[in-house]
């Protein structure tokens, strides 16, 4: 983990909750714009842009004072993770369960890379789905990425 990401969890993560927020994901990367430092927060209703620049303008004069990035620029963000976003916590993952869910490999397993089916269970090191009647379980370890599979 970057010393950007440590600190941002660490002092940051606790002002987004006390506001209301789940915070799910913090990210330090490059992009053509140059560095972005991008919050990603949740909670039960979802998330509407009012609350994203209510989050900004809460964190950002912290992030001033922190100096997280040692002086080095970057474009602060907060966002919504959208309805399709990986799942990645112990939330997202209870909330997810009996629906249907996408499972990405690292490496093929049987020939295959990616497993569809309805999340039955999960640990902190595995995940449970019933693929077509079949309970198949994979070590955490092996998932490259989990997403839930959106119908309209």
């Amino acid at each position: 983990m970057s010393k950007v990401k440590d600190v941002c969890e660490k002092f940051i993560k606790p002002v987004i909750e006390k506001m209301g927020y789940e915070l799910i994901d913090v990210t330090y990367q490059k992009f053509a714009d140059g560095m972005n430092l991008i919050f990603t927060i949740d909670n039960d209703i979802g998330i509407t842009i009012d609350d994203c620049e209510k989050v900004t303008r809460q964190i950002d004069p912290i992030l001033d004072e922190l100096n997280p990035t040692d002086d080095k620029p970057y474009i602060l963000s907060v966002s919504s993770p959208g309805i399709d976003r990986p799942l990645k916590t112990e939330r997202d993952f209870k909330r997810n369960l009996g629906k249907e869910i996408q499972i990405t490999l690292f490496k093929k397993l049987d020939g295959k890379k990616i497993f569809t089916g309805l999340l039955k269970d999960y640990s902190q090191s595995t995940i449970k789905i019933d693929c077509n009647g079949n309970d198949l379980t994979f070590e955490k370890e092996l998932i490259a990425h989990i997403e839930p599979i959106i119908k309209f």
